[in-house]
C-alpha cells in the first residue's frame, strides 16, 4: 500500500477498517485531477458534507457527487477569473509605441525621419529612431522593427513575449538531406530521367463527394450531433452482430442491472470533463436504442490488456451484477473495411501510363517492364516557415527537390499560411520585393499569392508533368470553410496552376489504382494526449498502435471529444497562447467516415515523430512538419514499383489486391 492510500483510508475510512476500492478510485482520481494532498481533499469533503447537511456517507455515488461538485466550483471561478482578466484588458489604456523607451521630452527628438539628434551617440535616441516615420504600408501591432530598410520577415536574434528566437538560419542547417527511416530498403530509389515526362503519369480521382462538404458551418444542431454519435454505435452494433455471428439476445443494455453476460456496443468517454482518461474515470456511453442513451461506468481489471480513448466504438462482454457499474470480461475485435483492389484491365491502363515513351504499348509480354520507372510522390505537411520569419525556405527547398527528381505528384497539406504563426498574428511583415500590390490594400490571398503561389507556379512551368495535391487546414488563414470536415480552398483565387488538384481535408483519393487517404487534422497528437492504455498494449510501439486505431474506427478523427483548447496551446517554449483546436463539426464527421475500403496509404500529418509502417495492409505515413518551430523538418518521399500480374490473375479476370505495401519504399526525409 502506497503512502497516498493509506493517508486517504487513515482520513476518510473508519478506525482499523479499508475504503472499498471504488471510492478509493474515485478519491485518487480527484487527487489526480485537482493536484490536491490527501489533507486538502479531506477539508474539502467536510466543507461538502456540511453543504449537504451533515449527513453525507461516503459511498461510491456520494463521491461521485463530491467529485463533480468540486469541479462545478472549479469551472465557475475559471470563469470568474476569464471575466476579470478580459474586463483588465478593456479598461488598461494602450501604450503609445513611440513612449517605450523615452520621456515626454524625447517625442521631439526625431520628428525629421531618419535626422540623427546631435551630440548623441549611444543615448536613448537609436532606441527611439523612426517613431514619428512616415508609416510603412503594412500592417503593424507589435511594431518589432520600424526602420524602412529594415526586413520585418525576420525575428532572428530577436524577442517574442520574453523569449529568445536565436536559431540557426536555414542554409547553415546541419543534416539537409539525411534520411530518418525508411520502409522498404530494398527497392532502390531510381535515377532522375534525363528529361521530364511529357504528359502526367498520374489520373487523379475523388473518391468521396466533394460538394458535400460545401456545408455551412457553425450552424450545429445538438439534436442532430446526438443522432449522428447515436447511429454510429448502432452502425458498428450490426457489424459486430454479423462478424462474430451473435444472435439478438446476446446484446443488452450495460447500465441494467443483470447477473447474465450480455455483450455491448458503445462509445468510451470519462466521467470527468477535465483530467486523462484513466481507469477510474472510464465510463461506456450508450446509444438511445439500445441503452436510453445512459452512461455506466466500467471496471477493466479483469482485461490484461486494452488501449481506450474518449469517442472509441467498442463491443464489451460482460456483466453488471450490481447495477452500479459495468465488469468487462472481454473486449470484442471489430470487423476491418476490406483492401482496395482492381481488375487486371485497369491495372494495365495505369501501368501502360507508366511505361516510358520507348516501350511497346502493344507488346503483352512486356505489359510490366522492369524499364518502366516507378511513381516518385513527395508528401509534406505545412508549417512550412518556421516561427521566426516568414521566408518559406523550406517550401523553396522542396520544390526544388521534387523539380531534380522529376516527381510525379506533389502532395502538400496545410497549414500554408498558419494562423499561429506569431508574424501572421500580428501582421507585422512585409511582402516581397516582386509583389506589385501596395502593402496597406494586400489581404490574406494577396500573402498566400505571393509567397506560396508564385513558388508553386514556378514549379508548375518548369515541371509541366508534375501533378500536385492541395490539402487545407483548420489553422489555414485563407481557408473560409472554419470547421471539420473542411471545404477545398479556391484555385482561382490563389493563383493555383492547373496541374493543382485543390481537394478536401479530408479526402479519399485514387492516384492510378493507388487509393490515397489524407488527413491534415493532427489526429495522432490528440489520441496520444487522451488515451487510457495498460498491459501488453502499453509496450507496443505507440505511433503504430494509434494508426492501428484508426483502421479499426473506420474514421478519420474518431476521437470524441476532442482535446481542449488549452491542451494544445501549451507549446514547447512554455508561451500561452490558445491552440486553434480540432474544430470539428459533428453535424457533418460522417464525411470523415471511409467509404467501402482500406486506403493503400494513409498519410496522418502529426507533430509526434515522423514515421512509415505498415499496419493491417494499410501503410501509413506521417511526413512530420516541413519545419519546426525554430528550425526545418522532414518530409517523405515514396517509390511506388508498379503491379505485376501473373497470367493466372488475368485468366481469372477478378479484382487484384494493390498490395501498395510491399511495392512501396518509404524514406521520411530532413529537408
Amino acid at each position: 500500500m502506497d503512502e497516498t492510500t493509506a493517508e486517504l483510508n487513515e482520513l476518510f475510512a473508519a478506525p482499523s477498517q479499508q475504503l472499498p476500492p471504488e471510492v478509493l478510485g474515485e478519491l485518487q482520481s480527484i487527487l489526480r485531477l485537482h493536484s490536491i494532498s490527501p489533507q486538502e481533499l479531506f477539508y474539502k469533503w467536510e466543507s461538502y458534507d456540511m453543504k449537504m447537511g451533515g449527513e453525507v456517507k461516503l459511498a461510491l455515488q456520494t463521491a461521485r457527487d463530491f467529485k463533480r461538485d468540486l469541479q462545478d466550483v472549479l469551472e465557475r471561478e475559471t470563469r470568474g477569473k476569464v471575466h476579470a482578466q478580459s474586463a483588465h484588458k478593456r479598461s488598461a489604456a494602450t501604450p503609445r509605441a513611440g513612449a517605450v523607451n523615452g520621456g515626454v521630452y524625447g517625442l521631439l527628438d526625431n520628428l525629421t525621419p531618419n535626422t540623427p539628434r546631435h551630440g548623441v551617440v549611444n543615448g536613448s535616441a537609436a532606441k527611439r529612431k523612426a517613431d514619428f516615420e512616415t508609416p510603412a504600408a503594412k500592417a503593424s501591432k507589435s511594431h518589432v522593427a520600424s526602420s524602412p530598410g529594415e526586413s520585418k520577415t525576420s525575428l532572428v536574434g530577436q524577442e517574442i513575449n520574453g523569449i529568445s528566437t536565436a536559431t540557426v538560419s536555414f542554409e547553415d542547417r546541419m543534416n539537409a538531406g539525411q534520411i530518418v527511416e525508411t520502409l522498404n530498403d530494398h527497392i532502390l530509389v531510381p535515377e532522375p530521367p534525363i528529361a521530364p515526362p511529357p504528359e502526367p503519369r498520374i489520373k487523379l480521382k475523388a473518391n468521396v463527394e466533394l460538394a458535400k462538404f460545401s456545408y455551412k458551418p457553425m450552424a450545429m444542431k445538438l439534436s442532430e450531433a446526438s443522432e449522428i454519435l447515436d447511429d454510429r454505435i448502432d452502425e458498428f452494433l450490426s457489424l459486430v452482430q454479423s462478424h462474430h455471428d451473435l444472435p439478438d439476445s446476446a446484446f443488452g443494455n450495460a447500465a441494467s442491472q443483470s447477473t447474465s453476460e450480455i455483450v455491448a456496443v458503445g462509445r468510451i468517454a470519462s466521467d470527468s470533463s477535465e483530467g486523462k482518461l484513466n481507469a477510474a474515470s472510464l465510463v461506456l456511453e450508450t446509444s438511445r436504442r439500445t441503452g436510453a442513451g445512459l452512461r455506466v461506468p466500467l471496471h477493466v481489471d479483469a482485461i490484461p490488456s486494452y488501449d481506450l480513448f474518449p469517442g472509441r466504438v467498442v463491443a464489451l462482454r460482460g456483466t453488471n451484477a450490481s447495477g452500479d457499474y459495468f465488469a468487462v470480461n472481454e473486449i470484442l475485435s471489430l470487423p476491418l473495411l476490406p483492401p482496395a483492389a482492381s481488375t487486371p484491365a485497369d491495372l494495365d491502363t495505369h501501368n501502360a501510363r507508366l511505361r516510358s515513351a520507348g516501350d511497346s504499348a502493344d507488346n503483352e509480354t512486356e505489359r510490366e517492364s522492369p524499364l518502366t520507372p516507378p511513381l516518385n510522390i513527395f508528401v509534406a505537411s505545412g508549417p512550412y516557415t518556421p516561427d521566426t520569419d516568414l521566408s518559406f525556405s523550406a517550401l523553396h527547398a522542396l520544390l526544388a527537390q521534387a523539380l531534380e527528381t522529376s516527381a510525379d505528384a506533389l502532395i502538400l497539406t496545410g497549414p500554408f499560411l498558419d494562423t499561429e504563426h506569431p508574424l501572421l498574428a500580428s501582421g507585422d511583415f512585409d511582402l516581397p520585393a516582386t509583389s506589385v500590390i501596395p502593402p496597406d490594400r494586400a489581404t490574406l490571398h494577396d500573402v498566400f499569392r505571393a509567397l506560396i503561389s508564385a513558388p508553386i507556379n514556378d514549379l508548375a512551368r518548369q515541371l509541366p508533368s508534375i501533378t500536385i495535391i492541395i490539402v487545407p487546414s483548420v489553422r489555414d488563414a485563407v481557408a473560409r470553410h472554419v470547421s471539420w470536415p473542411q471545404e477545398k480552398l479556391n484555385r482561382r483565387e490563389l493563383d493555383l496552376p492547373k496541374q493543382c488538384a485543390v481537394v478536401t481535408n479530408p479526402v479519399t483519393l485514387s492516384v492510378n489504382e493507388l487509393v490515397v487517404g489524407i488527413s491534415s487534422q493532427d489526429v495522432l497528437a490528440q489520441m496520444r494526449q487522451q488515451e487510457c492504455v495498460a498491459g501488453a498494449a502499453k509496450r507496443e510501439g505507440v505511433l503504430g498502435r494509434l494508426a492501428g486505431l484508426l483502421v479499426e474506427q473506420r474514421h478519420w478523427f474518431p476521437l470524441f471529444p476532442p482535446a481542449p483548447r488549452e491542451v494544445l496551446g501549451k507549446d514547447e517554449d512554455g508561451e500561452e497562447r490558445l491552440g486553434t483546436g480540432a474544430m470539428v463539426d459533428l453535424s457533418y464527421s460522417k464525411l470523415g467516415e471511409w467509404l467501402n475500403v482500406r486506403p493503400d496509404v494513409m498519410v496522418l500529418p502529426s507533430t509526434l515523430s515522423p514515421f512509415a509502417k505498415v499496419i493491417d495492409s494499410v501503410l501509413a505515413i506521417n511526413p512530420g512538419t516541413l519545419s519546426k518551430r525554430r528550425g526545418p523538418g522532414t518530409f517523405a518521399r515514396l517509390t511506388v514499383q508498379p503491379l505485376t500480374l501473373t497470367q493466372a490473375e488475368r485468366d481469372a479476370g477478378a479484382v487484384v489486391g494493390h498490395d501498395v505495401f510491399e511495392r512501396a519504399r518509404v524514406d521520411v526525409v530532413r529537408i
